[in-house]
């Protein structure tokens, strides 16, 4: 705390030293019938993931409700209400009570749509506390046995030699695989067609039957297509190659330099919500990461582990909303 001199006359120092000792006997007066803080929680705790079940939200809510749940007095208890890219069960989240019964599966997408939705029905910024950041991993280009490529440099000759042939899917508009999708048909000059879907287990069902050609899909939701070959795994859209499949390259690597997108996940409540519960929350969550369990399933998942306080995590979003902003504006991005 930054304490400052009081500089003034005699007299109104004697004042001031008045107000202060009335200030004093005021607080003692109070805590003395001072209540203790009632528990927190009492009943179950619902934790929405504003996207369809088989998703990489709802994959990593359901690891975290489940360790949350092992160290708290009740139950954690998934919701999910998919809808819009997420915006409608966020915007569901941000209407709730604020008393520390409602939390949030946040991510990258909440910050996306900050900037590509017109009215959200929320302000991630405004409307929510932070708890903690979640996990963060790249999405992979995945793309179905039929098409005729084996690598990235390949699908942007065939984009190319064929425009408007190759569809893309996407979980909805403004979620990772789109930014992803758009990126890549911007700085490589692709012309892919973006179909959207109203979650990314959804889009990769699509390709798997061959509906479509390509996804950029989250790490959770294809990890396992990935390893049996039911998918064809082209790139990583992270700066980095991911640990769990070091043998393929980044995007940057195959030939669209500057390339770089990960996902990320976060647990935000209610702006209002008592300092203590978020700080109890936040401890919680922060034990289960630290759990051998929980890094296990999220590399399992193609995910890392990231940590953090509450404050960290809002400097971190007001840092991505920043960020995300400028991508969608160079690549053109649109709300279908």
């Amino acid at each position: 705390m930054d304490l400052r001199t009081v500089r003034s006359a005699p007299g109104k120092r004697a004042v001031v030293a008045t107000v202060l000792a009335c200030a004093a006997g005021a607080a003692s007066v109070q805590s003395l019938h001072a209540q203790p803080a009632p528990p927190y929680p009492v009943k179950p705790v619902r934790m929405i993931a504003p996207f369809p079940p088989g998703g990489s939200s709802d994959l990593i809510a359901r690891v975290v409700a489940q360790k949350m749940s092992e160290n708290l007095p009740g139950s954690v208890i998934i919701d999910n209400r998919p809808g819009a890219g997420s915006n409608l069960g966020t915007a569901l989240a941000a209407r709730a009570v604020p008393d520390g019964y409602t939390l949030l599966i946040s991510s990258v997408t909440a910050a996306i749509n900050m900037t590509l939705s017109r009215n959200p029905g929320f302000d991630l910024l405004k409307d929510f506390a932070p708890i903690s950041t979640l996990a963060v991993g790249p999405t992979a280009l995945v793309v179905h046995p039929s098409v005729p490529v084996k690598n990235v440099g390949d699908l942007i000759r065939l984009a190319q030699s064929k425009p408007g042939t190759l569809n893309y899917g996407s979980g909805g508009a403004g979620t990772p695989s789109h930014i992803s999708g758009e990126m890549f048909r911007h700085m490589a000059k692709a012309p892919i067609t973006h179909v959207p879907y109203k979650g990314t287990g959804q889009s990769v069902t699509d390709l798997l039957a061959g509906q479509i050609q390509l996804v950029f899909a989250s790490m959770p939701v294809v990890v396992q297509h990935m390893k049996t070959g039911r998918l064809r795994t082209l790139a990583v859209t992270g700066a980095q190659r991911t640990p769990l499949a070091p043998e393929l390259p980044t995007v940057a690597e195959s030939g669209i330099p500057g390339y770089a997108f990960d996902s990320w996940w976060g647990l935000v409540t209610n702006a209002g919500v008592p300092r203590r519960i978020i700080e109890q929350l936040n401890t919680v969550v922060r034990r289960g990461q630290q759990t051998a369990e929980v890094r296990d399933r999220f590399t399992e998942l193609g995910i890392d582990v990231l940590q953090s306080t509450p404050e960290e995590f809002a400097a971190f979003t007001r840092a991505e909303i920043t960020r995300l902003a400028r991508i969608i504006r160079e690549t053109g991005m649109q709300a279908d």
